[in-house]
């Protein structure tokens, strides 16, 4: 066991390379191996590209070819059984005669979801499952969220002063180092969408873009119920598509697009149904105030991260959220930390 937990390891390394490019489909990463030697590795890159099992095994030199009839596959999710934008992955490893496969956990999309292990067991195929199971899920955390609770991941996140405020009402307040932003613009690049308020956008003037990192550009969110937001606002600047939640206009304006909302239904819930349908897999929810406020409250998120700077005092304001929970990670960021926390409870 401690052998196919080395070589799983190494299919999570390679299967993180992926994040902020596959989504909506899973991050995968998968090994090769043959007596003890990795003869071939791969992850999935992009979504509709070649699935980590296709690539590892495309990347296996032509001389060593052979040995795949007496090799052993590790894959950190269960390999597709269906066809989709590419071929079924069970197929490929039946056709190349690979006897065992090592998965780390079973793929929750009802299309595969245990089939995939069952083609292979019943074609004779020696499958080992689970393998670093709880760690094959938290990669894979926004994926799983989608299709078990049929709503996207939610991520708050925020940057407070050391003294616990968010901003000096009404201006425009920088707390974060230069080096966290960098960070925070790696984050916005890793997730599908991102969402503020109105009073974000009024004060700060926002972008909601990955300018600091390389990467793409989150599907930007807003709400501004009575369309007050004017159009000058960078946040209208066509550079990344745009979804403002109203309650005066359904339209759709190049890559802006505005929705309807009811006005008699919970925000949240509306949002959440929203982005299930546009098959949106996670939200990074960067404020204000109110609006994080709401999604703890209601216990309606499952991670945050919470920016603390060690060095700037506000001294009045409006007061940062509680995230309520003990953090399980501390990172220092140049002049800042970072507290981690998840919602165990949702």
């Amino acid at each position: 066991m401690q052998e196919h937990e080395c070589y799983m390891q190494r299919c999570l390394q390679l299967a993180e390379k992926g994040l902020g490019n596959v989504a909506p489909n899973p991050l995968v990463g998968a090994v090769i191996v043959h007596e003890g030697k990795i003869i071939g590795e791969g992850y999935h890159r992009q979504f509709g590209g070649p699935h980590a099992e296709v690539e590892a095994i495309q990347n296996v030199p032509s001389e060593w070819k052979h040995l795949l009839a007496h090799a052993t596959l590790y894959v950190s999710l269960e390999p597709c059984a269906h066809y989709g934008k590419t071929p079924p992955c069970t197929q490929l490893i039946l056709m190349h005669k690979i006897p065992r496969v090592v998965i780390g956990c079973v793929d929750p999309f009802t299309e595969v979801n245990g089939a995939g292990v069952k083609q292979l067991q019943d074609a004779g195929v020696e499958v080992t499952i689970p393998v670093m199971e709880k760690e094959c899920k938290f990669l894979n955390r926004r994926f799983f969220c989608f299709h078990q609770h049929k709503r996207p991941f939610i991520l708050l996140k925020w940057a407070e002063s050391a003294d616990g405020f968010l901003s000096v009402k009404g201006k425009q307040t920088k707390i974060s180092d230069l080096i966290t932003d960098q960070q925070v613009h790696r984050w916005r690049s890793e997730e599908q969408a991102i969402l503020v308020g109105a009073n974000t956008v009024r004060v700060d003037d926002p972008e909601l873009t990955v300018r600091h990192w390389t990467g793409k550009n989150p599907v930007r969110i807003f709400i501004d119920k009575k369309l007050a937001i004017p159009r000058t606002a960078k946040i209208y600047n066509h550079a990344a598509p745009t979804i403002i939640l109203n309650q005066i206009l359904h339209n759709e304006e190049g890559n802006l697009l505005f929705v309807k909302m009811p006005e008699e239904e919970n925000l949240l819930t509306y949002l959440c149904g929203l982005l299930y349908q546009r098959n949106i897999q996670s939200l990074l929810v960067e404020g204000g105030a109110n609006l994080l406020n709401q999604f703890i409250s209601l216990g309606c998120f499952d991670e945050i991260r919470q920016i603390v700077s060690q060095e700037k005092y506000l001294h009045k304001g409006l007061p940062a959220p509680v995230p309520g929970l003990d953090p399980i990670a501390l990172k220092v960021w140049g002049r800042d930390r970072i507290y981690v926390y998840q919602n165990l409870k949702k």
